[in-house]
């Protein structure tokens, strides 16, 4: 990492199974994850812009990372603030479009932030539910940027014929309303399929890796309840035409799976308004964990885990039961402060412990 938040520059070889890294509040230990993220997805971890990560009065920031596998891969991001423009590179051959890269270096995260997929918006949970899917499925990730373009097109003509009533635009919008209804039943299928699967790995997760008595619980809410899967094109269709002329005053695409949510459930009680604070932790915990054995078993490969100081908010006893499991994992990256006794996990597997003060390794 060159200029990289704290880190002016800093090089790191890790182990293949768990690295703890260590060090006070604010002194370069989650920029590591971030770094890694970047590498994985060409991507920012917390969705902040991408000038925001280079180090105060630098003007670009650089991070390389090899990857062994079957084979090995080199990776590198690139920001550059004069020119406002970030490039990736693969293999030192330059990535135009950072889609490629998505599913090739499978990830999964467990962050401060996750607290929006249990108590935030439903964009929060389409969010998390659309990064599964696009990372184990190209065809998915293919779908769901195109269903994303043709939203745009369709808002464009919409304003137009709110303030233009003409017929070449009424065409118009019924062709990229079929391009819509195409690719948007697509989406819905795959969601539909993907939380009928997940639901399991969640469960499991949560019952082996929390060991609570609680069942937990999602469900898709689309436009229209039981979506019987061969009639979602038609429906779909049919309620775009009732919807048509509100669409036109608003200016706005109202019906699609852009406006799914997806409804966490703990015994059959609506997790956001009634959950406690442990129990949306535990579940949080429990999707990321569930995200990664579906990921093994879709993709074949044990995905890259980040756990962003995810133990100073557990007591003692979860701590440990969490720590015994991480020997199933594969490559994990575990951030904790120095005062967390690291004495309480589990360490029967291959580690490392990376102290960071003032965005410099003390010793690794």
């Amino acid at each position: 990492m060159t200029n990289f938040r704290l880190h002016s520059k800093t090089s790191l070889n890790f182990s293949n199974k768990i690295n703890y890294i260590i060090g006070g509040n604010g002194e370069g230990k989650t920029s590591i994850l971030e770094a890694i993220y970047y590498l994985c997805t060409t991507k920012n971890l917390n969705s902040s812009s991408d000038a925001d990560a280079v180090k105060f009065s630098e003007k670009f920031f650089d991070i390389k990372g090899v990857f062994r596998d079957l084979t090995e891969n080199k990776i590198r991001v690139l920001f550059d603030t004069d020119i406002n423009r970030k490039n990736c590179f693969l293999d030192e051959k330059n990535i135009n479009r950072s889609a490629s890269l998505i599913g090739k270096f499978p990830i999964v995260t467990l962050i401060q932030s996750d607290h929006s997929i249990t108590s935030g918006s439903p964009a929060d949970r389409r969010r998390f539910v659309d990064s599964v899917i696009s990372q184990s499925s190209d065809t998915y990730l293919k779908i769901l940027i195109d269903y994303n373009k043709v939203l745009k097109q369709r808002a464009v003509i919409l304003g137009e014929l709110r303030d233009f009533r003409r017929s070449a635009l009424v065409n118009q919008l019924d062709a990229w309303s079929e391009a819509l209804v195409k690719n948007g039943s697509e989406i819905i299928r795959h969601r539909i399929k993907f939380i009928a699967d997940f639901n399991e790995y969640v469960k499991n997760a949560y019952k082996h890796v929390m060991e609570e008595k609680e069942t937990p619980e999602i469900i898709l809410q689309s436009f229209q309840e039981n979506l019987p899967l061969d009639d979602i094109d038609k429906i779909y269709s049919e309620l775009l035409k009732e919807a048509q002329n509100d669409e036109i005053r608003r200016a706005s695409n109202l019906i699609g799976p852009h406006r799914d949510d997806f409804i966490f459930k703990i015994n059959d009680r609506e997790l956001k308004r009634f959950g406690s604070q442990g129990q949306h932790k535990t579940f949080q915990i429990a999707l990321r964990f569930g995200q990664f054995f579906y990921m093994l078993d879709k993709m074949g490969r044990k995905p890259i885990f980040l756990m962003d100081d995810v133990f100073g908010e557990l007591d003692k006893g979860r701590a440990y039961k969490i720590s015994k499991y991480l020997s199933e994992l594969g490559q994990t990256f575990i951030t904790m402060t120095d005062l967390t006794n690291i004495d309480l996990f589990n360490k029967e597997t291959d580690y490392k412990i990376i102290n960071i003060n003032g965005g410099a390794v003390v010793n690794a």
